[in-house]
């Protein structure tokens, strides 16, 4: 059952988000889902042709970006590892709720990781043939990020308007020491506060075109 107050939508691409009653914004983005999974984060970033991906990750959400990104490691035969930060966990009810099509694998893997959702804060720690997921319940703005770890950091946290914690300076200069040499930062928000901290972090920061009428932000260390 979907949470009091939250909002099943369907997005244009036909897969499946939610809005968040308190921050009134959606999850992912309501020009497709599951086409900004594989085009902004897998893709944009080159986790899709990473021979080992290690993919930091802050927002968690409904676990649509883990879930393209673990879909396209089962099929090229690599091991995923994903650190994901997420501060406002979701019930796993409605996680198991939120389907996508994904192959059998997948769709085994992403079952395991529902049923091991733990009742309280956490972590989650999840480990397989296909690789190792674990999803912090913290605060970013006191999190410890591992040093040169990330092949690729999805910044997919709700807006700076309405959640401005994980967008600030203080954390963008620690994903910046997270990143491996060459890593790609993708991320939805093109806000000219977070580009500009992206710059001053280190990285290297450019527009390009998303879905619908909208631009990404890539930045690469």
């Amino acid at each position: 059952m979907i949470p009091e107050g939250f909002q099943l939508l369907k997005t244009a691409d036909g897969s499946p988000t939610l809005v968040h009653p308190q921050f009134g914004e959606a999850y992912s983005s309501r020009y497709g889902a599951w086409t900004q999974a594989n085009a902004l984060y897998l893709r944009a970033t080159q986790t899709h042709r990473h021979p080992a991906p290690q993919v930091l990750e802050l927002g968690f959400g409904l676990g649509v970006n883990f879930r393209a990104t673990l879909e396209n490691a089962l099929a090229r035969g690599v091991d995923l590892h994903y650190l994901s930060y997420e501060a406002f966990p979701l019930p796993p009810e409605v996680l198991a709720q939120v389907a996508l099509p994904l192959s059998p694998q997948a769709a085994q893997v992403w079952q395991e990781v529902c049923s091991s959702w733990p009742s309280s804060r956490g972590p989650l720690v999840l480990e397989g043939s296909w690789g190792r997921l674990e999803v912090r319940f913290e605060d970013v703005a006191q999190a410890q990020f591992p040093p040169q770890w990330a092949s690729a950091i999805y910044l997919d946290a709700f807006s700076p308007a309405v959640n401005p914690e994980p967008w600030q300076l203080p954390v963008l200069r620690r994903l910046y020491v997270a990143a491996q040499l060459g890593a790609y930062l993708a991320t939805y928000s093109v806000a000219g506060c977070l580009r500009r901290g992206l710059a001053q972090a280190g990285f290297t920061v450019q527009k390009i075109n998303g879905i619908g009428k909208k631009h990404w932000t890539l930045a690469q260390r």
